[in-house]
């Protein structure tokens, strides 16, 4: 006698198994996550001030799905900016003259001046209502997160093995197909490991892009940042604690549900696998694979993505390119040169018009002092950070099992707002009577350290397996074998997050070198300082002043030094 039960039980398991409850159950929290976060953003903005931040646990939960929604709208945009900037500043050498110098600039531009100048223009595009403090937060955590990935990406598309290259042109893969099935997937594994240290250490600014203060114009968003704020406000160590303890959460649940899928994910990327070492595993992503329901919902998405790459856009390999003459290359060479010159020359024309309106010579010669000041601080921080962390790095990029589990524990690490730390280096500078100028200078490095290590990780993971397994044929040990294979290969890497972190300290040093923590008040003498200081009094003639000396001394140790280095490190050391 047939059960009509398990027949039932039976026809249903054709079309959904467990794999597809779990995917469905994961879509629907999506959706109440996006939801819930996105529900005020049309309020008006007044209602800001009707219900301000409270220090209520309660609160944490909603305010951590507004950051966190802020920041993925921002991991977003960066992945975006990350594809086009850095792709042509790779791809066209005459970009490259003006795109990476800028880039410099960019990340050398602190957070607060990015909100000084653009919060009163993001306000007009919504006026009265909360969407546009929206979109000036979101564009402020942006620039804690693009200028680094954009670094990374630039970096890995100029350093694509040879063989690689040679067998895009063998199988005349067109330019547009050859960028996403031979440069994206080498870049992919360095990207991710970028995007995880990007979307950690946008916490360390979140306090400042959620918190706007410039001069007569406050405005505070409901957020873990603003909640941070308010608590070193009114020194509440127990509200802290909560702010820490919420951010260890959403770290975890972000972790799990998107980075570690995206690891295990791009595992199949590496231009070099190991054998014998085991890939690394993803629950979330063994979800999306074995469900027929993820299947059926994105087929149609994986065909038009497969008839877009078969689109031949630019010029393939089969009709190679007209190289123009000598005399041809040298006139257009002249002629981008020019432009270069003009645009810069009109921009430096009219920072120098608004500049000068209201400041003098002294004021010139003061900002430059401070600046040189801030400048020895980070040169310090970044040596010390570099002989931590360098020998680190390689050690764990190259043990597999342990870079997995190291991985969550840097990324909480990383996204550990300096600010926290603020009540016990003030409390404690203050009872010890210690110099400002020196003990909050570590706090300039506390969230830009991290650069460091990510990249160096991600080089020695890139190490060839062969090149190992020659070292270890060869007996190459102690000094020999760190002057000989670790140092040259993650070299350029590590060169990519020096950068990173060296822009990232001097965007960082406004945060640090004025501290406070409740009444208590303290402030290093530098840069940073003064530009924290003249953003609170709204004074956007010496805003302008101090971010033009901030990206004045970035751009210069950058030519004068990182990049020389960077193409050193690139032409000696580069694999295949």
């Amino acid at each position: 006698m047939r059960l009509n039960v398990p027949i039932s039980v039976g026809r249903w398991g054709r079309f959904f198994s467990r794999w597809d409850v779990l995917a469905v159950l994961l879509i629907l929290g999506l959706l109440v996550f996006l939801a819930e976060a996105s529900r005020h953003l049309l309020q008006p903005l007044a209602e800001l001030q009707r219900r301000p931040v409270s220090l209520d646990p309660a609160n944490l939960p909603e305010y951590a799905a507004r950051t966190t929604l802020r920041m993925l709208i921002a991991m977003a945009l960066s992945l975006l900016f990350t594809f086009t900037y850095a792709t042509l500043a790779a791809k066209n050498k005459h970009a490259e003259r003006l795109l990476v110098p800028l880039l410099d600039i960019l990340q050398s531009v602190p957070i607060l001046g990015f909100i000084s100048i653009t919060v009163v223009f993001f306000m007009e595009l919504a006026p009265g209502r909360v969407l546009g403090a929206e979109f000036a937060a979101i564009f402020a955590i942006f620039t804690s997160q693009a200028w680094n990935m954009a670094f990374s990406f630039y970096q890995s598309l100029r350093t694509v093995p040879a063989e690689l290259v040679e067998a895009s042109r063998n199988f005349r893969l067109s330019p547009w197909m050859s960028f996403w099935r031979v440069d994206v997937p080498f870049a992919m594994p360095q990207l991710i490991w970028n995007m995880m240290l990007s979307m950690s250490g946008s916490w360390f600014f979140v306090v400042a892009s959620e918190a706007i203060s410039v001069g007569n114009t406050t405005i505070t968003l409901p957020g873990v940042g603003s909640y941070i704020a308010l608590a070193i406000t009114q020194r509440d160590l127990t509200a802290v604690g909560y702010a820490i303890f919420t951010m260890a959460i959403v770290i975890l649940i972000y972790d799990q549900i998107l980075f570690r899928p995206l690891v295990a994910w791009a595992d199949r990327f590496r231009f070099e696998q190991e054998p014998g070492v085991l890939p690394p595993r993803s629950w979330m992503l063994d979800v999306l694979r074995r469900s027929r329901l993820i299947d059926r919902l994105t087929l149609p998405f994986a065909k038009l993505w497969r008839r877009l790459l078969r689109v031949r856009w630019g010029e393939g390999t089969e009709s190679p390119k007209r190289v123009p003459p000598p005399r041809q290359r040298a006139w257009i060479t002249i002629q981008w040169a020019a432009v270069v010159a003009v645009l810069a020359a009109v921009a430096l024309w009219q920072v120098t018009r608004f500049v000068i309106a209201d400041v003098s010579r002294a004021d010139v010669t003061i900002v430059l002092l401070l600046g040189l000041a801030t400048f020895s601080r980070i040169v310090v921080l970044i040596v010390l950070a570099s002989v931590v962390w360098v020998p680190i790095g390689v050690w764990v990029g190259t043990r597999p099992r342990v870079a997995n589990f190291v991985q969550p524990i840097a990324q909480f690490l990383a996204a550990f707002p300096a600010n926290v730390l603020f009540p016990i280096a003030v409390s404690a500078i203050v009872v010890l009577r210690l110099d400002p100028n020196i003990w909050l200078s570590p706090l300039m490095i506390l969230g830009t350290q991290w650069y460091i290590l990510f990249n160096v990780v991600a080089g020695a993971a890139a190490i060839p397996a062969e090149l190992r397994a020659a070292g270890v044929n060869f007996r190459v040990r102690g000094w020999l074998w760190w002057r000989r294979i670790a140092l040259p290969a993650v070299l350029p890497y590590y060169v990519t997050g020096a950068i990173t972190a060296s822009g990232g300290s001097w965007n960082a040093s406004i945060v640090a070198e004025v501290a406070s923590w409740g009444d208590e008040h303290l402030r290093a003498y530098g840069l940073g300082a003064y530009i924290a200081e003249r953003t609170d009094a709204g004074d956007f003639h010496h805003i302008v002043l101090g971010i033009a000396a901030m990206s004045f001394f970035v751009v210069l140790i950058n030519r004068l030094f990182w990049r020389p280095l960077y193409l050193y490190a690139e032409r000696k050391f580069r694999l295949g």
